[in-house]
């Protein structure tokens, strides 16, 4: 997905009764605060600065080992080789979806534990029973949106932008237009935009205003949706904006310009400024471990994912760390099927096609003194 996807986080057993853990995301281009973000939150989990019983599993140590991926499927698998080298039994990653379709389909040759905390795309984890994700994927992303806009009255015309060369957009654009079929929804204007042009949208935001639409739909990540909240301004539009996870970081994103963004409608798991305590816990952590850096949901993603594999490894009952990485396997993924992870994005369980089952979020934007912050929309 963004920049978190870059670090490929792998567990490993050392002979010493270790476990290195290693990661794999991307820490540079476009995605890289997202793969940056989603390290931290695993190296947060590994510290067990939050959660009572930190790193030990079953008498063994978790320890962290990142390979950078440059969100590039087949630098991907050369991070993969390299972790699987250097002794990887179980493999948190990929961060986003592209990278992971091709390491996914080594793990599964590999039957290597794959569990990645945020590739939504279908055939991130389609490629064996060895892999599972901690995120929606971007269909039922769509299908989510669509409901929740349709179910509470949010709109009856709904305009589109989205980013026609980017599979986690795309998805979500299938799943939401599929629902709100059956919704009854109207999609007033569908308008696209590439990688290669994605910087000037005011053609696509002319289009949707002219369509008497009175909701903008993005499917897309929060760096193209700041252009787009700043250019929809200057051009006068006025219309409720609703994104999926995706859109978490557009705070940050807009600065001192934050302000664009007070209202904006945001699917995510996690949001830093919740009462709840195991998310303030969380919080508090991370922004100790990267210098007051507040963690969007890419971060809770990859922390869940830590502790789902430690719950899942407490469960199998695997305590030999001379255990080939297939025989970890083997249990591991017997294992998350009959686990409940009560984490920081939600409490989650895992059907054995790898998908988790756990309830939504919708979060609204405010913005207060220059300080932008999210609230339930519920």
């Amino acid at each position: 997905m963004k920049n978190v996807w870059k670090k490929v986080a792998a567990l490993t057993m050392a002979a010493a009764m270790t476990v290195p853990f290693a990661g794999c995301s991307n820490n540079a281009g476009s995605s890289s605060v997202a793969g940056d973000s989603s390290a931290a939150g695993d190296s947060s989990a590994a510290d067990g600065s939050t959660t009572s019983g930190g790193t030990l599993v079953n008498g063994m140590q978790l320890e962290l080992n990142f390979q950078d991926d440059e969100h590039d499927p087949e630098k991907s698998v050369n991070a993969y080789n390299t972790l699987k080298d250097a002794g990887m039994k179980l493999l948190v990653g990929t961060v986003t979806s592209a990278p992971c379709v091709a390491v996914s389909a080594e793990a599964a040759k590999d039957n290597m534990f794959l569990l990645t905390p945020s590739g939504s795309s279908l055939d991130a984890i389609s490629a064996g029973d060895n892999c599972f994700r901690v995120c929606f994927t971007d269909p039922g992303q769509g299908k989510i949106a669509a409901d929740y806009i349709a179910d509470n009255s949010l709109a009856a015309k709904v305009g589109i932008i989205y980013d026609s060369s980017d599979v986690y957009s795309t998805g979500i654009l299938d799943g939401f237009k599929a629902e709100a079929a059956e919704k009854g929804l109207e999609i007033s204007a569908e308008e696209a935009f590439t990688a290669d042009a994605k910087t000037d949208f005011s053609v696509q935001i002319q289009k949707v205003m002219d369509s008497g639409a009175d909701l903008l739909f993005l499917p897309i990540y929060y760096q193209e949706a700041s252009l787009i909240l700043q250019q929809a301004k200057s051009a006068g539009m006025d219309m409720t904006v609703f994104g999926g996870d995706g859109l978490d970081g557009l705070i940050d994103q807009l600065g001192d310009k934050v302000d664009i963004a007070q209202d904006v409608l945001v699917m995510t798991p996690f949001a830093a400024s919740s009462p709840d305590e195991k998310s303030a816990k969380f919080t508090a952590a991370y922004e100790e471990l990267t210098n007051g850096e507040v963690p969007i949901q890419f971060a809770a993603d990859a922390y869940d994912a830590v502790y789902a594999v430690k719950l899942a490894l407490e469960k199998a009952g695997v305590n030999d760390a001379s255990m080939s990485a297939s025989d970890i396997c083997d249990k591991v993924k017997v294992a998350m099927t009959e686990i409940t992870l009560d984490g920081v994005t939600g409490s989650t369980t895992w059907t054995a096609d790898g998908e988790p089952t756990k309830a939504p979020q919708v979060m609204k934007i405010t913005v207060t003194d220059g300080v932008g912050s999210y609230v339930s929309a519920q």
